[in-house]
């Protein structure tokens, strides 16, 4: 076929063209453009399409059994209000905050820019530095998606909004479409939300709160899993405020005092602290926009029964010791082969803000008391001691480098002698357990807690002994997960409150399937230190000396491992318990930190709602006996010493469960020497008293070196309260 002329043409052209030492450059100029306009401009939204609102889903959250919990509503909750109704510090406390020279610069951060750039080119990341234009662009018309691409459409868009728009539309419309969390889009829907008020009502601190929202909604929330974040959040933007000279330093000063006084949500949420503790876990893996949009079906680990039952009875035994200035309560139920949460109780109620019911106390940092030992312990069996190495429970100190000697204490301000393992974790004596911790070594100790689960311990040098005694602080959910291993023989299972996440379209974008055995878990722990523990903790004639027969941590006669701790400022107060098929871990104290009365204490306050619970879970269940895996034997000891007896070597025995090859170990010494005694009462005495002679006694030294004389007599300790 003849070419035309048209063709023809072209062709010289291009034939003229190549010959010319500019030609090439022209052609990757020419194809370049094609690019950038395939890639960029040619789906590039038009800035007059701000006012319109894109479709959205709502996301909902169920329990395990399909009951609804939450629905977080995906069609935007927005009215449009005129910048003029939006009060003037609303306005200034948002430019602070977001974009301090907003009025002075172009569509862009020149400066925001450049740390951008730096962090894209040496980071391979983006970070801040959006204006307010970059930002109404950026929500309104484009993805959240953190790409080159999208920053390059969005600088692009911001030029053109700003050629159609002055300085205080661009403004009005970034405070009427920015989100502000949940369904809440715009300052007047934040503020009738939160604050159950106008925008043009906003106070200078509630107005503070809402600007402090944008930058991560979920997070700053005051209904959120985290509401201190709120507060704190706030504080920083009533700063920035007053820095950039918008208010006076008496603004500034009363704003801050201001108690902020949000409106209550309504009684649609069920769950809340878990259903925000939720939530909280989906944003940070799907993104805001996703979660709140979505349409999202997630499907929780929750049993609602199990639910309603641990809240109903923290609030009503928080209720009764309300006297001892215990005003809170917290508890959490998991299934610890699988790592399922099936109830989790943030407070004693969620709306109580005269105690800051919001705060989850779950996920909050406290120390543990007494009931850390377990892993203390657990650290010991590991090194080859043996839950019958006896620990002389004497006055002792402990040099501290720069500080004041540490001479640890019992709760009863007595000490009882020989203690075997056994005994002194039972009846939880502290004595022997800052022994234990000296010769495991803090850092060993960190090491095994760490393995188990516990992840808010920090270096060996911040801390001394006393964390033992529960000197470091801990967070419930990773208490629950630790006392999980002792459950699980060992066998460390991930808490798991997410079971199904299946997305608007039907896609299942992720799916635990749990374990058939806590085997498929990571061995954190030998089987047989599992077991010893477990043994220990469930063996109610240990604890009689410190409990009784008959305390609350007894569920009749099944076989129920159980370990209180009560800080000793009163502060904070826990009973942790387990079988193979629950664990129940509960807090009593107050949300800021003021001690307790004395009555509380380890059977009273946490251990009765912690009792009810675990009775309630286990009624009409068969006993669950914790498994003797092999490599543990059992062997006859002496009641007195914990050794075991040889020839010639009678004594009244018990017996005790080892570790095959611990069985001889432990080392102490037991032998025959004089010591100085008194005449009368034959108690061991020093060498230069009055009325003392010296007498063959016979005498054990503990792991640690310290001495005991075991013939001599002794004053009988008097009864001691419950740790």
């Amino acid at each position: 076929m003849p070419e035309d002329k048209y063709t023809k043409k072209v062709k010289d052209f291009v034939k003229k063209l190549i010959k010319k030492r500019y030609a090439l450059p022209i052609i990757f100029i020419f194809l370049g453009f094609v690019m950038f306009y395939i890639s960029i401009l040619k789906d590039l939204p038009s800035p007059t399409r701000l006012s319109v609102n894109s479709a959205s889903y709502s996301s909902q959250i169920y329990d395990r059994n399909g009951e609804l919990l939450f629905t977080i509503y995906g069609k935007k909750n927005q009215t449009f209000v005129p910048l003029s109704s939006i009060p003037k510090h609303m306005q200034e406390a948002t430019i602070a905050i977001e974009d301090k020279d907003f009025y002075e610069h172009g569509p862009i951060d020149i400066k925001g820019i450049v740390r951008s750039a730096i962090s894209i080119i040496f980071y391979g990341r983006l970070q801040g530095g959006s204006t307010i234009t970059q930002q109404l662009v950026k929500n309104s018309l484009l993805t959240q998606e953190r790409t080159i691409k999208r920053k390059v459409k969005e600088v692009l868009l911001s030029f053109a909004t700003e050629a159609l728009y002055p300085k205080n539309k661009i403004l009005e419309m970034y405070l009427n479409q920015t989100p502000y969390g949940g369904t809440a889009w715009g300052v007047e829907a934040a503020s009738q939300t939160y604050f159950g008020k106008r925008a043009k009502d906003l106070t200078l601190s509630e107005s503070s709160l809402l600007a402090a929202l944008p930058e991560a909604p979920t997070t700053y929330s005051p209904f959120g899993a985290h509401p201190e974040l709120a507060k704190k959040r706030q504080e920083e933007v009533l700063r920035r405020t007053y820095e950039q000279k918008h208010i006076s330093k008496r603004e500034f000063d009363k704003a801050l005092r201001e108690p902020l006084k949000y409106k209550n949500l309504s009684n649609t949420i069920k769950a809340p602290h878990f259903v925000l503790y939720v939530k909280d876990l989906l944003v940070k893996k799907y993104g805001e926009k996703t979660v709140e949009e979505g349409g999202l079906k997630v499907t929780t680990s929750l049993d609602l029964k199990i639910q309603a039952m641990a809240q109903a009875t923290i609030s009503a035994e928080v209720k009764r010791i309300k006297y001892a200035n215990a005003n809170n309560g917290a508890g959490l139920v998991t299934r610890p082969g699988t790592g399922e949460i099936l109830a989790m109780v943030g407070s004693r109620d969620y709306f109580d803000t005269e105690n800051d019911g919001n705060v989850n106390v779950t996920l909050a940092e406290r120390q543990p008391g007494s009931s850390i030992k377990p892993i203390n312990y657990a650290t010991g069996l590991i090194k080859g001691y043996t839950a019958a190495t006896p620990f002389i429970d004497q006055r002792i100190c402990f040099p501290n480098p720069g500080q004041r000697p540490y001479c640890p204490v019992n709760y009863d301000g007595r000490f009882h002698g020989v203690m075997q393992m056994r005994f002194a974790l039972a009846n939880s004596i502290n004595i022997p357990a800052v022994k234990m911790l000296k010769l495991n070594g803090l850092e060993t100790m960190i090491e095994t807690a760490s393995a188990m689960g516990i992840s808010t311990f920090e270096s060996p040098d911040r801390y001394g002994l006393s964390l033992t005694l529960g000197g470091g602080e801990v967070t419930m959910v990773d208490m629950a997960q630790a006392f999980g291993v002792f459950a699980n023989g060992g066998y460390k299972i991930p808490l798991h409150p997410i079971l199904k996440v299946v997305d608007g379209k039907g896609k299942v974008l992720e799916e635990y399937k749990p374990p058939s055995s806590p085997i498929f878990g990571k061995k954190v722990i030998p089987e047989g230190v599992a077991f010893i523990i477990s043994d220990i903790l469930s063996d109610n004639r240990a604890r009689e000396m410190a409990f009784g027969a008959n305390s609350p941590l007894r569920i009749g006669n099944l076989p129920v491992a159980v370990k209180t701790g009560t800080t000793n400022d009163f502060k904070d107060n826990w009973t942790i318990g387990f079988t193979p098929s629950y664990v129940v871990a509960i807090w009593v104290g107050n949300n800021d930190g003021s001690p307790m009365g004395g009555l509380v204490s380890g059977i009273t306050g946490a251990a009765p709602i912690w009792h009810d619970i675990m009775e309630n879970l286990l009624k009409g269940k068969p006993p669950e006996p914790f498994q003797r895996p092999g490599g543990i034997i059992q062997k006859a000891v002496c009641e007195d010493t914990g050794s075991i007896p040889g020839k010639g070597n009678s004594c009244k025995t018990r017996f005790e469960y080892f570790i095959l090859g611990t069985e001889f170990k432990g080392g102490i010494s037991i032998t025959n020497q004089d010591v100085w005694v008194n005449k009368d009462t034959q108690e061991m005495a020093k060498e230069g008293d009055a009325n003392t002679e010296v007498k063959k006694q016979t005498i054990i030294k503990d792991p640690t070196g310290d001495a005991y004389c075991l013939s001599c007599a002794h004053p009988s300790p008097s009864p001691s309260p419950s740790p």
